[in-house]
Order: structure tokens, then sequence, then C-alpha cells
């Protein structure tokens, strides 16, 4: 992942409804264009369920 956490979920979480299942939030950052290994990070995460940005923040953060 070449940008932080805060970018990618800054970037590519536009439009998705709070709360969001897992499968929503890929949705819509391959929508968005989400680079394939930020959509890998997010698949591999345990949480299914995401209640804001701030959650996939998390996420990614974790994994960085």
């Amino acid at each position: 992942m070449r940008e932080t956490p805060l970018e990618v979920s800054l970037r590519y979480v536009g439009g998705i409804r709070w709360p969001a299942n897992k499968a929503d939030v890929l949705e819509a950052m391959k929508r968005n264009g989400a680079p394939e290994d930020v959509l890998q990070t997010v698949r591999s995460f345990w949480r299914e369920r995401y209640a804001s940005p701030a959650d996939v923040h998390g996420a990614l953060w974790l994994s960085a």
C-alpha cells in the first residue's frame, strides 16, 4: 500500500452508506478505484461490518 491508511480511507470509501458490511465496502472501494493491494487488505481483515470510515481506517492501519 503506497498511500497511508488515512489517504486510502478518505479516497476510496465515498458513497458508502454506513453501517456497511464487508462486501459493500469492497464493492464501493473497487468502484472508487482502490488498488488491488488495498482491496486485499480489507478482504483479509476479520471485521465483517463497518460502522463508519473510521473502522476502515483502523483496519488499514492495523495491516500497514
